[in-house]
Order: structure tokens, then sequence, then C-alpha cells
């Protein structure tokens, strides 16, 4: 696919910072020898790679605002466009050296997800999308599933860690969504887990309290593979709220009924 210069950019931005933490992912298993902690570690770790994707992005296109996990928002001066940018999505994952982590690249345009990059470098799968000219997994084209039975389809989600206040709401989650389906995955990293439901690896995903920079390429790259993307409250924006359901266009009222009903 020749895309345009926009999405060019962040691809070369997501290949350049991917080189760098997979640099840094193969000293993980160093980690009990050193002398810091393995927070500091990831915290260096993407801290370099959000320095490269700003100094990429923002250095092609100065104007534009920014919105990152590590660095402070910077209000562009063109208010229509900005970046939204995650350096390392999946951090435990990278910590625990599971090599399930990606770097997550959208540009919003008037309040629109535009274009969306995800990169895994670990297994280098670079998925893409631009509003309009459809979805893509390295140099072919992605679709959502075409499964159209909740039993035979599988889903993702996040679960609540360290003690945080919506572990009863996602059980109930759980609870109503497992008898239905074949299966529900975690896999730790939210980026990744919508470019699955483009490929058509999911068949849906949920998920509440993410950030803007967890999801925001993921709905455009979801979106052109045909699937359909909604907050958990009906009719509201994923970025916004923090809340996404995710789904082919075949099961996705069903799903969203399901996860809507608590």
């Amino acid at each position: 696919m020749v895309g345009s210069a926009n999405l060019n950019v962040m691809i070369k931005a997501a290949r350049r910072a991917g080189k760098s933490l997979v640099k840094d992912f193969r000293e993980v298993e160093n980690l009990q020898v050193s002398t810091k902690g393995a927070g500091d570690f990831v915290s260096r770790a993407d801290i370099a790679a959000e320095a490269m994707l700003k100094e990429d992005l923002m250095g092609a296109r100065p104007t534009y605002g920014w919105k990152a996990e590590e660095s402070a928002e910077i209000e562009g001066q063109d208010p229509t466009r900005r970046w939204i940018v995650d350096p390392l999505d999946g951090t435990t994952n990278f910590l625990h050296g599971l090599p399930h982590w990606a770097i997550s690249i959208a540009l919003e345009h008037k309040g629109e997800i535009v274009s969306g990059v995800v990169f895994d470098p670990a297994k280098d799968e670079m998925f893409f999308a631009e509003k309009g000219a459809g979805a893509w997994m390295n140099e072919s084209r992605m679709r959502v599933s075409g499964r159209s039975r909740m039993i035979e389809t599988i889903y993702a989600t996040g679960l609540p860690f360290a003690g945080r206040s919506d572990l009863p709401e996602t059980l109930q989650d759980l609870a109503r969504v497992l008898p239905g389906c074949a299966g529900v995955r975690r896999w730790g990293a939210a980026a990744l887990d919508l470019a699955y439901v483009a490929a058509g690896r999911y068949d849906g995903y949920w998920e509440r309290r993410l950030n803007a920079w967890d999801l925001a390429a993921g709905i455009v790259i979801v979106r052109e593979a045909g699937g359909m993307v909604d907050g958990i409250a009906k009719d509201t924006n994923p970025v916004e709220t923090g809340t996404i359901i995710a789904a082919n266009n075949q099961i996705f009222e069903s799903f969203a009924k399901v996860i809507r009903s608590a």
C-alpha cells in the first residue's frame, strides 16, 4: 500500500523507535543484576522511545499538537491536528520478558482519528490504517472476522490489577460474556487487542479505564478493517471516555448488549 505522507512519517517513526525498544528488551534478562530497579529500566526504555517518536513526528509536522504517555501535552499551532502516542503499550509484558508489546501512534484531525499505526517490533508486525484507505498488516489487507455466532467467538479484555476499584464490574462482565462464547483472552496490550480484532484474530474486545494513547490508533484500524467501535456508553467517543467496545459488524450489537447490560 502507498500511504499518505503523514502515514509514511508514522511508520518510519515507529520502526526507528521499535529498534531501540527491541535492543532494550534483549537486556531484560539482565535486570536481576542491575543496581537500579526494574521500573527504572522500563521508564528509561519507553522515555527514550518516546523521545525518538517525538523528534520524528514533531520534526516532520511541527505545528501539530502532541499527547503522549511520558511527556507533557503540547497545544499545536494547528489546533485541528494532534499526534496521540504510546511509546510502549504492554509495559508489564516488556518487563517480564513477554514478547507482546507495541508502539501506538494516531493522528487526530478535528476530533476524529484519521490515521493509526500499531507496531509490534518483537514479531515485526506493522498494523496501520488511514480513513477511507482500508487496514493493513505489513503488506496484507486486513478484515475483521466473519463469525456471526457468539458461541464461536473469542474476545479480549483487560483485567484490573493492583487493587483497582473496577474489579467487581469486570468480574460481572466476565460472568455474562464467558458462558456464551468460545473464550476470553487477556494479553496485556490494548493497542494489540484492537489490532487483533482488525486482523480477525479476535472477534471483539472491550475494556474500561483506558487512556487516549492506549486506543486511539486501534480505533481507525478496526473501522477500516470493517469493524465497529463505540464507547461502553452508547454513542460516546472512546478517546474521551476511556471505555471501548470493538467487534466485527455481525456480532457487535449482540456483544455490546451483553457488555452494556450491567
